[in-house]
């Protein structure tokens, strides 16, 4: 695999609303699972294999992440270069110098408006993306090469989500197996994590493009978006439950820690 320094773009701007029971009061990315944001395990994923440069795509109530990052026990360095925009190295639990770069998006900006702001940051290099909510235990390494060996726009991770009720097997109305919210065989879902190419911003109109619809779409219909399938543990903080369900895992060996 070639040798690259990538940037990692995480979203971390949205309002959170079917978490609303704990985003009412902070940023979703900046709820604490075993005491710690969701944020900082999603970037420790992406540490644990060595890549530390980070841009943070800030919105609702981003004071929140701000003053964390400022706060930050082992802070190395700190720019504020202007109101929209803090350049930070910290150091973080896995002992790696992590480079953050906070950006404002806007309050209402849609996903594709976020990464659409970012352009200028990103300076024509391939990236990759995140939302600010799911954790994995993903390869980024391997997500990577099959990225750069299948050369499309966009590669996103295929995950299998864990079943909201329990699943049953029946023959003839008899219940063979019952098995109490399994991880789905069946079903592949967007997993969150990205590898870019710099032409996906062709594509985005303006603030209130959702990535997800047209640019995905368009890019899906033109045969450059693949999917590297991740068959290991997924999880994302969509709803209460979901929260509930993260603390309940997060031990020493939590499936996502490296």
């Amino acid at each position: 695999m070639e040798k690259i320094l990538m940037k990692v773009v995480i979203l971390a701007g949205g309002k959170g609303t079917r978490l609303s029971e704990l985003t009412e009061v902070i940023p979703k990315p900046m709820v604490k699972v075993g005491g710690i944001p969701i944020l900082i395990h999603i970037i420790n994923i992406y540490s644990f294999f060595g890549f530390n440069d980070f841009i943070i795509a800030l919105g609702y109530k981003s004071l929140f992440i701000k003053k964390y990052f400022i706060n930050h026990k082992k802070m190395i360095k700190k720019d504020i270069l202007n109101k929209n925009e803090i350049k930070l190295t910290i150091k973080n639990n896995l002992n790696k110098r992590i480079n953050l770069h906070l950006v404002e998006t806007g309050k209402n900006t849609l996903t594709g408006g976020r990464l659409l702001r970012l352009k200028k940051f990103l300076k024509k290099e391939r990236f990759m993306m995140t939302y600010g909510d799911g954790l994995a235990n993903i390869n980024i390494k391997k997500l990577l090469r099959y990225h750069l060996l299948n050369k499309k726009i966009v590669t996103v991770s295929a995950v299998h989500p864990i079943a909201r009720f329990g699943e049953l097997n029946l023959k003839k109305n008899l219940v063979k197996s019952f098995k109490e919210k399994p991880q789905t065989k069946k079903t592949w879902i967007n997993g969150g994590f990205f590898v870019m190419e710099p032409k996906i911003f062709s594509f985005i109109k303006n603030d209130q493009s959702i990535l997800e619809n047209e640019p995905l779409e368009k890019i899906s219909s033109m045969n450059q978006f693949i999917a590297f399938r991740h068959h290991g543990f997924w999880q994302c903080m969509d709803t209460l439950r979901d929260y509930n369900l993260l603390k309940k895992m997060n031990t020493v060996n939590a499936p996502w820690k490296k």
